[in-house]
C-alpha cells in the first residue's frame, strides 16, 4: 500500500475525472483543464481561488510585459530569459520577492500571493517538471 491509494481511498476518489489539453506550439492552443467536481473536498475556498489564479495568470498575457511592436505582441520578457536561460533563476528570485513583500508593502496585497502562485507554475515549467516526452505529457515527484 502506498501514500497515494491511501490517499485516493481517504478522498474517495472513485468518480474523479481529469483531462487535460497541454499547450500545442505550433497550433498556439492555451492548456485547457477539465475537472469533474464530484468528489473534490475544498474546505478553504481552493475553487474560487483557482478561478482567481486562471483569471489572473491570462491576464498577464495582455498585460504592458509583450511587446507593442507588430510580429512581436506575444513575446514575453520571460520569453527572452528563457532562451538565456535564465528563466528558472528570475522565478525564482521572484518569488523570493513578491513573498517576502507580502504584508509588507500595501498591506496583506492579494496580488503579491498571485504573483507568488504564478511564478512558482512558470518555476515548475521551465524546470521541467511537466515535461512531454513522444507527445505524452508526464509529470515528475
Amino acid at each position: 500500500m502506498t501514500s497515494w491509494s491511501l490517499l485516493y481511498d481517504e478522498l474517495n476518489m472513485d468518480n474523479y475525472e481529469h483531462t487535460v489539453e497541454y499547450y500545442d506550439r505550433e497550433r498556439n492552443v492555451s492548456p485547457i483543464s477539465s475537472v469533474s467536481h464530484k468528489n473534490l473536498h475544498f474546505k478553504y475556498n481552493e475553487e474560487e481561488i483557482l478561478s482567481d489564479i486562471r483569471d489572473y495568470v491570462s491576464n498577464t498575457y495582455n498585460s504592458h510585459y509583450t511587446s507593442s511592436e507588430p510580429g512581436y505582441k506575444d513575446i514575453q520578457t520571460l520569453d527572452l530569459m528563457a532562451a538565456k536561460e535564465l528563466a528558472s533563476n528570475f522565478c525564482q528570485a521572484n518569488i523570493l520577492k513578491y513573498g517576502s513583500r507580502y504584508g509588507s508593502k500595501a498591506g496583506k496585497n492579494k496580488k503579491d500571493l498571485m504573483k507568488v502562485i504564478h511564478y512558482a507554475m512558470l518555476l515548475m515549467h521551465f524546470d521541467d517538471h511537466y515535461k512531454t516526452t513522444n507527445g505524452t505529457p508526464y509529470e515528475t515527484f
